[in-house]
């Protein structure tokens, strides 16, 4: 019965508050911010971020990398990632959005380009992707509705970082006209 109601109230939440903004494959040329959200428990994160950072930067645009950690932090254990570009499972309502106020961290950026490097979204990620206002939304696997408008999945019967995904997507992107 819970189960039920919960997935009732987040059919709910993303009709109310999904962007109507259409999306499509941009040109790197239109693309002038970004928002990529990557699971600081994969071993690459860092080196990922690195790359997803540099890449952007050479090509003068602007945005930010949001990170998801949904590991148990004990009171020894530090966030290895800004508070306020992490989400943690602290950061989750009962239906599994994010807080208002990460939210509003993500909107500020005002992204042209959404990317997901998390290989299984949950709700959390479909709920900022589905409300976000970007204008073109790259993931590693489809979501109802055909969220995004370029998917990066693992080739058959191999498991790729989320670097190696990134790899791909730049090479995308830069032949992309």
């Amino acid at each position: 019965m819970l189960d039920f109601l919960k997935t009732y109230f987040r059919k709910r939440s993303l009709r109310k508050n999904s962007s109507t903004k259409p999306t499509g494959i941009l040109p790197l040329g239109e693309i002038r911010s970004y928002v990529a959200i990557i699971d600081a428990e994969e071993g690459t994160f860092d080196s990922c971020k690195t790359a997803i950072m540099n890449f952007f930067r050479s090509n003068d645009i602007k945005g930010c990398v949001f990170f998801q950690d949904f590991r148990k932090i004990g009171s020894e254990d530090r966030l290895i990632t800004s508070i306020q570009t992490t989400i943690t499972k602290k950061d989750l309502d009962w239906l599994g959005r994010p807080s208002r106020y990460k939210l509003n961290v993500l909107e500020e950026q005002a992204p042209d380009l959404f990317i997901s490097l998390v290989k299984n979204p949950d709700f959390a990620i479909e709920y900022m992707a589905r409300t976000s206002k970007a204008r073109f939304k790259i993931g590693r696997k489809q979501m109802d509705g055909n969220l995004f408008d370029l998917v990066i999945s693992d080739p058959a019967g191999k498991n790729i970082s989320q670097l190696e995904s990134f790899t791909a997507i730049k090479s995308y992107l830069t032949k992309i006209r």
